[in-house]
């Protein structure tokens, strides 16, 4: 189901009760009481917590501790089927300019030697909710505003509740096997990894989600770290979920991205392989589109063009500009994966209906030039 863009967690005051100590932008050396909607405090002078309360004017208060929260009221509730109620979390990095002390984020992913994390949860029954780990990707290196790429991990899924978009595969991460979704909100992209059963603890390699999704051509090694969040999304109920333990590392000392050449081939066009990756189901599909530069010059901006089989019809997708008319289709890059060095790929996708069998596309060219298949 979509998820509604999180709200910015920005400055406002806090409301505690007289027995707790009460802090905005300082540090929770005591248990702190935090009711105000975007109300954040740091702790262990290293991470921010936030009540990040985005989709709900009901009140929901959680209470700090020195290592993590617990959502103490929540009195909103949201549709199975929409967005949830809030994301109160701890994290390490920015949020919407909201840094954590010291923190070393953003960072290129190609700058990354190791990124682990260690999060603890207590759950409750009779809730539906998830308990949610996020990892926030950009082109740039942005502390403010909306990341283009978002990784979930559900450690917990409890009630009629699913990531956006649709199952596109399993994939084996952390010692555990996860099925992973791919999808859209309208604002960003998403990949989640969901548990086959609930995990209350986890010590693990980010970096391990982050070349995974790399992989998969979501992103690729320029692209910037900006933070990384656990917490919940509540949609009904929830209270005594908690936070017990958070921790997180990233280190550099990785290879630096180096810009390709920008020497366009003679005449524009392009030596080019395709890898097409579709799966399918009864009335839809994903596809995922690898194109590898095969050339002996930079490839700078590309379109794409190639027929679809009759009965499908592109919906939406990611790190490409599609266009459709008719069986044609058109894909242009976005301004991150423009430039396809020698040897280097590029990647997009999309996802679409389909009126009878499936099948690929049998052909693709790329500024004019036709690719082989790979």
């Amino acid at each position: 189901m979509k998820r509604q863009l999180r709200a910015l967690a920005v400055a406002g005051l806090l409301v505690a009760s007289s027995l707790v100590a009460v802090t905005f932008g300082g540090t929770a050396s005591a248990d702190t009481l935090i009711c105000e909607q975007y109300g954040s405090t740091t702790i262990q002078g290293r991470y921010v917590v936030q009540n990040n309360r985005w989709g709900t004017t009901a009140q929901q208060c959680i209470n700090v501790t020195s290592s993590g929260f617990e959502i103490t009221t929540l009195n909103g509730s949201s549709p199975t089927n929409g967005a949830p109620t809030a994301y109160p979390s701890v994290f390490f990095g920015c949020h919407y300019t909201n840094c954590s002390p010291g923190t070393n984020l953003p960072i290129q992913v190609s700058q990354i030697s190791s990124a682990t994390s260690s999060i603890s949860y207590r759950y409750v029954s009779g809730a539906t909710y998830n308990a949610s780990y996020d990892i926030w990707l950009d082109p740039s290196p942005k502390r403010d505003g909306v990341n283009q790429m978002e990784i979930m991990i559900w450690l917990n899924r409890q009630g009629p509740i699913q990531p956006i978009g649709s199952v596109v595969g399993t994939t084996n991460l952390a010692g555990r096997t996860w099925e992973v979704w791919r999808g859209s909100n309208g604002s960003n992209n998403v990949i989640s990894y969901v548990a086959q059963s609930a995990i209350s603890s986890l010590n693990f390699s980010v970096l391990d989600f982050i070349n995974d999704t790399r992989n998969r051509g979501a992103i690729t090694n320029s692209w910037y770290l900006t933070s990384i969040q656990a917490g919940f999304e509540p949609w009904q109920g929830g209270v005594g979920l908690a936070v017990t333990s958070f921790s997180a590392n990233v280190n550099g000392g990785g290879n630096p991205t180096n810009p390709p050449p920008t020497t366009p081939p003679p005449g524009g066009g392009a030596s080019c392989a395709v890898k097409y990756t579709a799966n399918s189901w009864n009335n839809g599909f994903t596809a995922d589109v690898q194109i590898t530069n095969t050339g002996s010059s930079a490839i700078n901006g590309w379109t794409m063009n190639y027929n679809l089989p009759s009965g499908q019809t592109v919906t939406n997708a990611w790190n490409a500009t599609v266009s459709q008319s008719g069986s044609a289709v058109t894909a242009r890059n976005v301004s991150h994966n423009g430039s396809i060095a020698p040897g280097g790929t590029a990647s997009f996708g999309y996802q679409g209906t389909v009126n009878g069998s499936y099948s690929s596309p049998s052909s693709f060219s790329l500024n004019g030039a036709t690719c082989s298949r790979n």
